[in-house]
């Protein structure tokens, strides 16, 4: 049997941009996307003095319908899923939230209570009480605890912040989990408390790098914490694990802590880690927001 994935759309009609339909390993289902070579581009902003890089929130061309009939099973030439789209630009917006792009006709992913999905990774991430959970068809964040920036009062930040994407969105070279979390975790520190929001980052101190288990997947942990030129100082952590819903995809999440009292404790971060599973529902991708 061909195992799910995204495929080109048996039914789509020519007209307008190619487009894929999740292949749930028995049916197509009624999620479609555009595909990758076909995907518009978008500046995305998310306002972060944490993890700015992670949140990555495609759109998705065409609309969510089904079949008038059931297409057969894809054909041998598309029996592998398709690989994960580019990642839009990210930055930051005053709202210090991620925000989805899904215009007129443009699907959101579904909603499971109490979990935000990360679509194209096939995982959800648990939204703690007081949070805000964000669900993408590329990319999911939790946030919470909104202020203004120390650099750039302009500016929003968030207290702390937690991000997932698919390494390939996120441009990460091919490698074992280890590999990309320890590459990975430099350019996290750097875009969650370097630049104008937190001035540069003058040390860091390596907390922990070992080897984790998630979402049932053998991944990997790095977590740093950096010193800024202004503002709180902050905990960032770079976690890679294999994607549970595609094989040969590794998911990076990408967190974000001040060292603030008013910030939460790192060990919500943990219960954070220890609470992504699977998402559930077509394509193994089904959550949303608390």
């Amino acid at each position: 049997m061909t195992p799910p994935g995204w495929h080109p759309d048996p039914g789509h009609s020519g007209k307008g941009p190619a487009q894929e339909r999740w292949w749930d390993g028995a049916r197509w289902t009624g999620h479609v996307r555009a595909s990758p070579a076909a995907m518009r581009r978008r500046r995305v902003r998310v306002g972060v003095g944490v993890v700015v890089g992670a949140v990555v929130l495609a759109s998705i061309g065409g609309g969510v319908y089904l079949l008038g009939e059931e297409g057969g099973r894809p054909g041998a030439a598309a029996s592998s899923p398709s690989a994960s789209p580019d990642a839009p630009d990210a930055g930051r917006k005053d709202s210090g939230r991620g925000s989805e792009d899904n215009g007129p006709g443009e699907p959101a992913p579904p909603t499971e209570p109490g979990f935000a999905t990360d679509l194209a990774a096939g995982i959800s991430l648990p939204v703690p009480e007081g949070w805000e959970g964000r669900s993408g068809a590329v990319g999911a964040g939790l946030t919470t605890g909104e202020h203004p920036c120390p650099g750039d009062t302009a500016e929003t930040c968030v207290r702390g912040g937690v991000f997932s994407a698919p390494a390939a969105a996120l441009e990460l070279a091919e490698g074992t989990p280890e590999e990309v979390a320890k590459k990975d975790i430099a350019v996290n520190a750097e875009e969650s408390y370097g630049g104008e929001t937190y001035g540069k980052i003058t040390s860091h101190e390596e907390l922990k790098s070992e080897a984790v288990t998630v979402a049932g997947q053998k991944g990997y942990a790095v977590r740093w914490k950096v010193v800024t030129e202004k503002g709180d100082d902050g905990y960032v952590e770079s976690l890679v694990f294999p994607s549970p819903a595609s094989t040969g995809m590794l998911v990076v999440v990408r967190s974000g802590f001040d060292v603030n009292k008013a910030a939460p404790k790192l060990s919500v971060l943990d219960e954070i880690t220890r609470g992504i599973k699977a998402a559930s529902g077509p394509g193994g991708a089904n959550g949303g927001a608390a």
